[in-house]
């Protein structure tokens, strides 16, 4: 909602321009499950941030992934228990 405001858009207008039902639009806004990833893309275009996308995907273009790019990936990932982690000297001043 934030993108299409910024670039003075109603919700008529983007998804006229996006190819999309003004009720789809609504659903994205919403964050309301059920909406296809076709139908995203297509907004994300209308909105000129489809070039974005291809970034926000490569793990490549964070420093996590940078650092950990040569480790090799597991077959399978399991859930695991985060443990809160109480504040040390150390870690507040790093």
């Amino acid at each position: 909602m934030a993108w299409r405001k910024l670039r003075g858009l109603t919700q008529a207008q983007l998804a006229d321009r996006s190819g999309v039902a003004r009720g789809t639009l609504q659903r994205i806004e919403a964050a309301e499950k059920g909406v296809s990833v076709e139908s995203l893309l297509r907004v994300l275009r209308g909105l000129g941030l489809l070039d974005n996308v291809p970034r926000a995907l490569d793990p490549l273009a964070s420093d996590v992934g940078r650092i950990r790019s040569g480790e090799r990936l597991p077959r399978r990932v399991r859930p695991r228990q985060l443990a809160l982690q109480e504040p040390t000297p150390e870690r507040d001043h790093a």
